[in-house]
């Protein structure tokens, strides 16, 4: 048993001895082979770095190769350029002398004029003298009388040409405005409503007057109190004025006494029903009216504000002319006129039916109506062209867009011709006054005499201080200041009659 074991363990020494013998074998040559491999490693990467090298040193070459050929480059454009510049400044040299040579000629004939010129001047005094002892006259004198001669003819000349043109302008332009304004107004059919500041009322009878008035004055001072309008209970049989400078209390307290009249029951709560009840009418009616003026002229996309201050023009009258009339008549006169010019037609109709959107409010509010219209329409989103016709149409500021000139041109035309409104005799005696203080401003005036209302005004002058030039242009000068200095609707013609009478005696 112990040999066996013996043997065993022999062989499996022996065995063991043999795997370990065979394994540094294979380590030996597994480590040659590394050393090989790394050799060979070693050996190639010095050939790439070889390689490497070569390729840089050939880029290198290369690259010095293209430098040195950009600037041999450069070189030859240098030295073109300098060869050029080298010309231009022999060619600048040589026209430097010929310039030179040139201002000593020059100097040479400037020595001969000045000569001539010294000459001259003694033979022209000479030939002074000589004509100024023949005439009997300095030559100031004779300068003075040229010169005068000569713009007495420039005057004539220019008057002559001036009549000349204004006679053709105002010939082509009269045909051709009356054609585009007769159409024009022919197609503008708008109702014209003239009013005025108090309202009358109708009584069945006088006795009512007392009821009005109530005990101790109540029903009148509560009909007063709540709608702001004056009651004028006088002598006029069977009627009852109402007097305010707001024209829609005024209509509501129209609205409210006429029902309490036809209701019979006149007392301080009734009063206050019935006024509270006017008022809703009149407010709807305001903004009907105001949607009907814009459904009319086809503006849309107006503010529910504006429409309602539209309404309320129903109501505003402008020296007599009801102003909601008025200002369709001018959004329908403006927008055929933008029509026929080829102008923007919607933009004129805006701005003539808002041009005087501010009347809507100017009783109740401080600022001219043209400032209040412009306030309006900015709040209330309108377009700047807008905004420009409403603040030009009275030429509170120039008119920059052909709408804005069109509306003030119709808002003329509406306001100025007859019957559409009526001045009161003051104003009548005023506008008469002023025309013949212009007119007698002017020195050769005889007589003047404004007639047809301030329409038109003749001027008779002192026939030896006028010519017919003379007459022409005092013509025109009168009306330009009357344009300058008067505020007036429509236009003013002024006429100017030279009389000459020439009698003889027969014996």
């Amino acid at each position: 048993m112990n040999s066996a074991l013996l043997v065993i363990a022999v062989l499996i020494t022996v065995i063991l001895v043999a795997v370990i013998a065979v394994q540094r074998v294979k380590y030996k040559n597994l480590v040659q082979q590394t050393e090989k491999s790394l050799q060979d490693l070693q050996s190639r990467e010095a050939i790439i770095q070889k390689e490497a090298m070569i390729k840089a040193k050939e880029a290198l070459q290369n690259e010095r190769e293209q430098l040195n050929e950009d600037e041999r480059e450069r070189r030859r454009e240098f030295a073109a350029i300098e060869n050029k510049l080298s010309k231009r400044e022999d060619l600048l040299e040589s026209k430097i002398q010929e310039v030179t040579d040139k201002e000593v000629e020059l100097d040479k004939m400037k020595d001969k004029l000045i000569e001539k010129e010294d000459l001259l001047d003694e033979i022209t005094q000479k030939r002074t003298t000589e004509l100024e002892r023949i005439a009997g006259m300095s030559n100031d004198d004779a300068k003075k009388m040229l010169v005068e001669q000569m713009k007495s003819e420039l005057a004539q000349e220019q008057m002559q040409l001036i009549r000349e043109n204004e006679a053709k302008i105002k010939e082509d332009a009269l045909e051709k405005s009356k054609e585009i304004l007769s159409s024009t107004m022919q197609r503008c059919m708008i109702e014209q409503v003239v009013e005025s500041t108090v309202s009358v009322v109708s009584l069945p009878s006088d006795e009512m007057k007392g009821r009005i008035i109530g005990r101790e004055g109540r029903n009148i001072r509560t009909l007063e109190t709540l709608t702001g309008v004056d009651l004028i209970i006088d002598d006029t049989p069977e009627a009852v004025v109402l007097s305010s400078f707001d024209p829609v209390r005024r209509e509501i307290a129209k609205v409210a006494l006429e029902k309490l009249i036809q209701d019979g029951r006149i007392h301080p709560v009734r009063i206050e029903e019935t006024v509270e009840k006017s008022k809703e009418e009149i407010e709807r009616k305001i903004m009907k009216e105001g949607e009907n003026a814009a459904v009319d002229m086809g503006v849309m996309g107006l503010s529910k504000e504006l429409i309602k201050n539209l309404g309320r023009l129903y109501y505003r009258t402008s020296y007599g002319q009801n102003v909601l009339k008025h200002s369709l008549e001018v959004g329908h006169i403006a927008g055929m006129l933008a029509a026929e010019l080829g102008a923007n037609v919607a933009v004129a109709k805006r701005a003539g039916l808002l041009h005087d959107i501010g009347k809507s409010v100017d009783q109740t509010q401080e600022g001219t109506h043209i400032q209040l219209g412009v306030e309006l329409a900015s709040r209330y989103g309108e377009k700047q062209e807008i905004i420009h016709a409403i603040e030009a149409h009275h030429d509170d500021v120039t008119a920059n867009t052909i709408e804005a000139v069109l509306v003030k041109l119709a808002d003329a035309i509406s306001a100025g011709r007859p019957g559409a409104r009526r001045d009161t005799l003051e104003i009548y005696i005023k506008r008469l006054q002023k025309i013949e203080e212009i007119v007698n401003g002017y020195e050769g005036i005889k007589q003047s005499f404004a007639v047809q209302a301030g329409r038109e005004v003749r001027v008779i002058v002192e026939s030896e201080k006028f010519d017919d030039l003379a007459s022409q242009k005092l013509a025109r000068d009168i009306a330009k200041k009357i344009e300058d200095e008067l505020d007036y609707p429509g236009q003013i013609k002024v006429t100017v009659v030279r009389e000459f009478r020439a009698t003889e005696i027969a014996k």
